[in-house]
């Protein structure tokens, strides 16, 4: 198919490996001292590595070239991931990072009466430790709290993580911004619905609310034209692209 894909000039390349870095998708690699451009149908043509080229050496083309291929993507990333994990084991790594998922049908199981049941799908559930690349994201519906809420809310597991993979960690204390990679995971997945991160009740708080099971709500009313633009940056601003005009 024609589509635009990039191109890197030998000649100018310096090897610096800047461009193999900056590309998420792993198209290029360094091949004897230079950036190739390995497999264009992991190319997304969106050129992330452009602005990392310290020379000029890539630019856009447009020419005939295999369509990009976003789940060999995903699971390229997904193999490479999960051998760095198992080599990181192997070297004797820490036991508590190691990837486990948990195989419960949430959907069949009663809500937990008297004694309390773990509704934790997956392992390991800190943001420090949860790789960008795992299966238990893949269509999942990601709830990302505070390490606290466990504590401080008495039924966390069953109002708000029964049925959705929860990763937590602390805003305020962990020495990290964790934005990058969050959106690192978010880019990768394709969530079956809202996250729970509540930018659109604070973009249109007019429209939109966070329900009892921790997800967003939109009002049943036709929105008024004093808060349609309000709403519509809303909908522009989901991360996740789970707000639709109806």
């Amino acid at each position: 198919m024609l589509r635009k894909i990039i191109n890197i000039d030998e000649e100018k390349c310096v090897g610096c490996g800047m461009c193999a870095e900056a590309c998420h998708e792993g198209a290029i690699e360094m091949v004897n001292g230079k950036a190739k451009l390995v497999k264009e149908n992991f190319c997304d043509g969106f050129g992330d590595c452009l602005p990392a080229c310290p020379t000029g050496a890539i630019t856009f083309e447009e020419r005939e070239a295999p369509a990009y291929d976003e789940q060999a993507v995903k699971k390229a990333k997904e193999n490479k991931n999960m051998e760095e994990v198992k080599h990181e084991h192997h070297e004797g790594g820490c036991p508590g990072s190691r990837l486990a998922q948990f195989s419960r049908n949430e959907d069949d199981a009663p809500v937990s009466v008297g004694k309390p049941v773990s509704r934790l799908a997956q392992w390991p559930c800190q943001i420090k430790l949860v790789p960008t690349v795992a299966p238990f994201f893949d269509k999942a519906k990601l709830l990302i709290a505070a390490d606290c809420t466990a504590y401080a809310y008495a039924n966390m597991h069953e109002e708000f993580m029964r049925g959705k993979t929860t990763i937590i960690g602390c805003p305020k204390l962990d020495d990290v911004d964790y934005s990058e990679k969050l959106t690192e995971i978010i880019k990768n997945y394709v969530n079956d619905g809202c996250i729970g991160c509540g930018m659109c009740v604070e973009t249109c708080p007019e429209v939109f609310s966070m329900g009892e099971d921790g997800v967003a709500v939109a009002i049943e009313e036709e929105v008024s034209a004093d808060v349609l633009k309000t709403a519509e940056e809303a909908k522009e601003n989901c991360p996740v692209g789970a707000i639709e005009e109806i």
